[in-house]
């Protein structure tokens, strides 16, 4: 009964991975789950004030379809000031979550035929709304000993090449563009007549690099749409709340997409959202100086005990090697099965990580400390 469209599309393995821990806990078994994307953390209570503020005062109706104007224009301001952007509020589109606005993405501008970029391995959705919009990927080789950095991948562009997804830092390496590698991808989108789509969803979460968006650079801004969202910085996962910048033609279309499909999003959402972008700060530093705490602890154990991990410099996953075991498929069911222990298989994002696991370091120092005790009997 499914369409050819859904046909296309595989189950998304980070949400089965963990689709099966959960079962496991259901069941009394003391799971320690490493496989999905989330921050641990509780959203700050600024946050939920101001929404549930906004929801008691009665901004429980219908919200334009672009975002209420308040928060489009302190997004507007955000990119200004944070990512040197030259964007007003009319520039600004406000999405149930920033995969929506990544789907609205592909939809709106892939045609039957066009064929997007991806940087091998990648977040699991990005092929996945590409097939929805009936493209293909091209999946372009990186370098694991360079941090996952795609180099000299001109190769793969042809003419039916229409856009480059760009993810730093990114999911599920960790790894940060530096400003020479988007100069390159510029560069070629430039040359080529590209689109770039940016999801900068982890921008905040960054240790000891500077976070810089594609779209700022000379000849940029009007071939990038710039994706962003408060799901990770602000531990708002459940919120769903993300947005995004695009040149005028393109935001039209998403527009069209979003009128025509979930409306908007959730009118005292967007009030809380508002908050986390006025309100302080200081919740964000403190998240990502214990974030980069387990970081340490993770990747240090990983290293001791046999397992190879290059020290990630952003996000909260560790994409560990694990090729002297088996492949990154084998090695994850044989840790849930023999340690309890929930990782993502790498093959989910792509061929270039089927060596490689998955590990989301969005979890306590104690239970961190407790997962490599176990996996180092695995590994013994």
């Amino acid at each position: 009964m499914s369409s050819a469209r859904l046909k296309r599309v595989e189950e998304s393995a980070t949400i089965r991975i963990s689709n099966i821990a959960t079962r496991m806990i259901k069941e009394g078994i003391d799971v320690i789950n490493f496989s999905l994307g989330e921050p641990d953390f509780n959203t700050p209570k600024n946050i939920c004030d101001a929404a549930a503020k906004a929801m008691y005062e009665g901004k429980t109706h219908y919200a334009p379809s672009g975002g209420i104007p308040e928060l489009r224009a302190a997004i507007a301001e955000k990119f200004r000031t944070e990512n040197n952007l030259d964007v007003t509020e009319t520039g600004v589109l406000v999405t149930p979550g920033a995969k929506q606005g990544i789907f609205e993405v592909m939809m709106s501008v892939l045609d039957d035929g066009d064929q997007a970029l991806l940087f091998n391995p990648a977040w699991v959705t990005y092929d996945a709304c590409i097939r929805f919009a009936g493209a293909e990927t091209a999946w372009v080789p990186t370098v694991p000993e360079k941090g996952f950095i795609p180099d000299n991948f001109e190769e793969y562009i042809t003419d039916k090449t229409k856009l480059i997804v760009v993810n730093s830092p990114g999911n599920p390496t960790g790894g940060v563009f530096g400003k020479k590698t988007l100069q390159c991808i510029a560069d070629l989108a430039i040359d080529h007549d590209l689109i770039v789509v940016s999801d900068e969803i982890y921008e905040k979460i960054i240790y000891d690099r500077e976070h810089i968006s594609i779209g700022s650079l000379d000849g940029m801004q009007e071939r990038t749409v710039t994706v962003n969202g408060f799901s990770k910085a602000y531990a708002m996962t459940g919120w769903r709340l993300g947005y995004l910048t695009a040149p005028p033609e393109i935001l039209k279309l998403l527009l069209k997409i979003q009128s025509h499909s979930v409306s908007s999003a959730t009118t005292f959402v967007q009030y809380g959202g508002l908050e986390a972008l006025q309100g302080p700060q200081d919740s964000v530093k403190a998240m990502v100086d214990r974030f980069k705490v387990r970081r340490d602890v993770l990747i240090d154990g990983l290293n001791k005990m046999g397992l190879e991990c290059k020290k990630p410099d952003g996000a909260f996953y560790a994409f560990a090697n694990v090729s002297e075991y088996g492949n990154g498929t084998q090695v994850a069911e044989r840790l849930l099965k023999e340690a309890q222990v929930a990782v993502t298989p790498g093959i989910a994002f792509g061929s270039s990580g089927e060596d490689f696991i998955r590990i989301s370091y969005a979890t306590s120092i104690d239970r961190i400390r407790e997962a490599l005790e176990r996996l180092e009997k695995v590994f013994s």
